[in-house]
Formats: structure tokens, C-alpha cells, sequence
């Protein structure tokens, strides 16, 4: 009984935790910051591997839709795991995904593409359920990044989009793609607390 109440004890505290922005054991994907100019920051990523989904139509309900999608997968909508109840203790047969931050939205000729990068110990990720939801390798890359708070509707987003493509062009940087959301918090956090990013793939200016 006591197993069950620390363990309900330890959830609550958890989900009060992501309200207030704090995002306690959320693994992000590592980085190295190269430096921040012109109210940007630069940073060096390397090779990663991610969860996606193409989602067609409106920005947010894109974002929406994808993130179902790719949340079915991490949480058992895949090869070889099982459905887990919520009960104290778990046991589990099959792999167990992590859940990672941030969630990250682009525009492609299909729709949006939404994905969820996988914890860097996942060597072998399970093979989705869903035939729209693939594995894909995320190639190295160094990234201008501004960070913005709120909630992020598509105007919000935009406008964070304008305002890095503005900034950059008083770097050493040069924009080498387009810029892609980065959305690190879930729906109930407080919206002044939450953590958005916009960031574009850079090259040094020729």
C-alpha cells in the first residue's frame, strides 16, 4: 500500500511539476552551444534518430494529430511491446520508450511533418505499428535557435520565424533550410512558463 501511495505521490508531483514548466528526467537531445549572438543561440547537434509522422492540413491541428500518433507509438503502438496498466508495481515484456523533448514540427510538400526524438540509448527503436508513423535518422547539424514562450498558435509561431530570419542576418550565419518549431511542453503547463524554440539548419556565410 505504501509502494502505491509513493508512486501516486511521485505522478501527481510529476504532472504538478510540467504545469510550472519544470520538465524533471525529460532527456533532450545533446548539444553543444557554439555561441549566441543578436539574441540567438547557436548550437551543434549531433546525428540523432526520431519518430515522424506527415500530418496534412492546418498548422495546430496538424501538431495535434501528429503528436497522437506518435504518442501511440511510444506508449506501446509498436513491434514486440506490450499495453501497460498503470498500477504499482509495472511489469513490462518489450521495450519501453522514454519520452523525449522537444516535439518538433516542419513544413513539408505533404503536410507537417511532426516528430519525437528518441532517447540516444535506443539503439534498435521498435518498428511502428501505424504505416504514417516511420524511424528516421536526423542527420548532424548546427542550428540558429530563438526561444519564445506562450502558447504557441501558428501566429505566435510565425511570428518567432520572422524574427529569427531577422536576426540571422546580422551573423556570421547564413540560413541553410527552413525554420522548424521545437515545442518542449505539454498543453497544461502555464503558458508564460513554457519553453518553444524555432530553429533553422546554418552554415557560415561563403
Amino acid at each position: 500500500m505504501f509502494d502505491r501511495l509513493l508512486a501516486a505521490g511521485a505522478a501527481l508531483l510529476l504532472g504538478a511539476c510540467t504545469v510550472v514548466g519544470v520538465r524533471s528526467g525529460t532527456e533532450e537531445p545533446a548539444f553543444e552551444v557554439l555561441g549566441s549572438q543578436a539574441g540567438l543561440e547557436f548550437r551543434r547537434y549531433g546525428p540523432r534518430r526520431a519518430a515522424e509522422t506527415v500530418v496534412a492540413g492546418e498548422e495546430a491541428a496538424a501538431r495535434n494529430e501528429g503528436f497522437s500518433r506518435l504518442a501511440r507509438y511510444i506508449f506501446g503502438g509498436n513491434v514486440g511491446s506490450s499495453r501497460i496498466a498503470m498500477t504499482a508495481p509495472v511489469a513490462q515484456e518489450g521495450q519501453r520508450i522514454a519520452m523525449t523533448a522537444p516535439v518538433a514540427q516542419a513544413a513539408s510538400g505533404e503536410g507537417h511533418v511532426i516528430r519525437f526524438f528518441l532517447p540516444a540509448a535506443l539503439r534498435d527503436p521498435p518498428a511502428p505499428l501505424d504505416p504514417r508513423v516511420r524511424i528516421a535518422e536526423v542527420p548532424a547539424e548546427t542550428v540558429a535557435v530563438l526561444r519564445f514562450s506562450g502558447v504557441p498558435d501558428p501566429d505566435r509561431v510565425a511570428e518567432a520565424r520572422a524574427r529569427l530570419m531577422a536576426a540571422l542576418g546580422g551573423t556570421p550565419w547564413a540560413a541553410a533550410g527552413e525554420p522548424v518549431g521545437w515545442f518542449y511542453d505539454p498543453p497544461w503547463t502555464i503558458p508564460a512558463l513554457r519553453r518553444n524554440e524555432v530553429a533553422v539548419a546554418v552554415a557560415p556565410r561563403g
